[in-house]
């Protein structure tokens, strides 16, 4: 079975607590089930891997590229000044697809970067938990446009 990594970054396991007039009231785990259910339904195991430490998503996505075919990542507040999950990122060899609950666009001018964008093969932002469906749903079709 072809296996899926799905990142969360700082402060996701916040979610539901944290700003829902911005980010809903659904929590981290209701978005990971959600993801992992249209997973399951397209053949794919979803690992999940929350942290609020830099350094141990970039050791995740080193490790990714022997046992997961695409990574998800939603990097949080990294997104913006992220560079080490950036580098991690470009030398990765499989499909990536960045997902933001909001639209950082649409928020303070600082938001406007994002650092992991250049190195994703998409991103997916402001669809609140739409975005996780979509996000598995573009990773696989970017693996059967591409034959992997």
């Amino acid at each position: 079975m072809k296996s899926i990594l799905l990142l969360s970054g700082p402060n996701l396991n916040m979610l539901g607590e944290r700003e829902p007039e911005i980010y809903g009231t659904e929590t981290l785990d209701t978005h990971v089930s959600n993801a992992r259910k249209i997973a399951d339904e397209m053949g794919y195991e979803l690992v999940h891997f929350q942290s609020n430490s830099e350094g141990e998503l970039v050791e995740k996505i080193q490790q990714a590229t022997d046992n997961h075919c695409g990574i998800v990542i939603n990097p949080g507040a990294l997104t913006h000044y992220g560079w080490s999950i950036h580098d991690a990122l470009s030398n990765y060899q499989g499909v990536v697809i960045e997902i933001h609950l909001s639209n950082p666009n649409a928020r303070e001018a600082w938001r406007h970067t994002s650092v992991v964008a250049p190195v994703a093969d998409g991103s997916i932002i402001g669809l609140g938990s739409f975005g996780y469906e979509l996000s598995i749903k573009a990773l696989d079709n970017i693996i059967q446009r591409n034959g992997a």
